[in-house]
């Protein structure tokens, strides 16, 4: 079995490249960084260290690669012949390779009539959907009704945090012990892959804001928190009993509404709550806060991290989500000179007024209930500074 996947990073490797060879597949990684290619087609096997006192070893095998700059060909191909495609580029590279996985359809149907899967496992709400998308967008109307029933693109969820991380070895890939790949079943084509570590669910959206309304809310929370108090790195934060409080205390809210809006058992999500706190204090994961916290701009969207639960919130439960729009302000606080969306949001700050920052990079409106809370918020953050 072949599994074509676009992204030779370290989730690419640690997470996706190592369920995919433990599930029996020969994995092609698609990338454009020529020394990562060359060195997956030298080696053809990498290691995968999980960040735990055991430190336990695996060799992921079977492997090969294609620079995709270099030989696009080889990629389409490859996808002509795949049994699953796979992503972990990030949201914004999605649009980028639809015309290489167009391409690679193309032939496919020209040779074959096998269905094929493509699954996008990107840190976003709809990866797949959106891919599905721009690849439809570079086909004519006879291969849009040609390719609707025989490709798929179900969404999924995927959660392992990989921290930043700079090896002797440039292979190895060090990571979480814990993981979570959710794909929406009724969005597939042909035979289910069989891949260890999938969970097929019938709607994901459920699963989808779980993950990124407690995973991704805490951690951007705690780093965002975490320089408020001038500490460096995501542990050394959760070590500090006021920040894990806060993002405790944010996180809870979060769960909240999720409990009321989508009848996940409470009990359970309250251990699902414990058990993301500890992976954010796991002292083997060293991740800076400003690495965690970058792209203020976008977190702050009306539709992300920040916002989305913060409205939900009041919206489900009919209650100020004080936690979560004390993060808000932190993330609105956020001046760290080595981010280009930082700095903008402290330009728009100062020349313009915190009143016209909170409109522009959150949607919100002055008349929202929100709205006064962020201002209330940042300024007490403000004071205590």
């Amino acid at each position: 079995m072949l599994a074509v996947h676009f992204g030779a990073g370290n989730i690419g490797r640690g997470f996706i490249g190592n369920l995919l060879f433990h599930s029996g597949y020969e994995t092609c990684f698609v990338d454009v960084n020529r020394e990562i290619v060359d060195l997956l087609n030298e080696k053809k096997e990498y290691r995968v260290v999980l960040a735990e006192p055991s430190q336990e070893e695996v060799l992921v095998g079977n492997v090969r690669a294609i620079n995709s700059a270099l030989n696009p060909e080889k990629v389409i191909a490859a996808i002509a012949e795949a049994d699953l495609v796979t992503t972990a580029i990030g949201p914004n590279i999605l649009p980028l390779i639809a015309n290489l996985i167009a391409d690679g359809l193309r032939k496919r149907v020209s040779v074959s009539d096998k269905p094929l899967n493509i699954i996008a496992c990107e840190n976003m709400i709809g990866g797949s959907t959106l891919l599905k998308e721009k690849v439809f967008e570079k086909l004519t109307a006879e291969e849009k009704a040609q390719f609707e029933g025989r490709f798929g693109f179900p969404d999924s969820a995927v959660d392992r945090i990989v921290p930043n991380q700079v090896n002797e070895d440039k292979l190895m890939v060090k990571v979480e012990p814990f993981y979570e790949w959710v794909v929406e079943e009724p969005k597939m084509v042909g035979e289910r892959p069989v891949i260890n570590g999938i969970t097929y669910v019938e709607e994901l959206v459920p699963y989808i804001e779980r993950k990124l309304f407690t995973v991704n809310t805490g951690h951007a929370l705690a780093a965002y928190f975490g320089y408020y108090f001038g500490v460096e790195t995501i542990n050394s934060a959760m070590e500090n009993k006021q920040i894990s409080e806060l993002v405790e205390g944010a996180i809870k809210e979060s769960g909240e509404f999720l409990v009321g809006k989508y009848g996940f058992d409470q009990e359970e999500h309250g251990k699902y709550i414990q058990k993301i706190l500890q992976r954010f204090s796991n002292s083997y994961i060293v991740d800076e806060v400003t690495r965690v916290a970058r792209s203020p701009i976008r977190k702050l969207g009306s539709n992300d991290r920040l916002v989305s639960p913060a409205r939900q919130y009041s919206e489900v439960v009919g209650k100020e989500p004080v936690y979560l729009l004390k993060g808000i302000a932190a993330a609105l606080m956020y001046d760290f000179q080595g981010d280009e969306e930082a700095v903008k949001v402290q330009q728009t700050i100062n020349g313009q007024g915190l009143e016209a920052a909170i409109q522009t990079f959150t949607q919100l409106v002055p008349e929202s209930p929100l709205f006064k809370g962020i201002i209330e918020q940042y300024q007490q953050l403000k004071k205590q500074k």
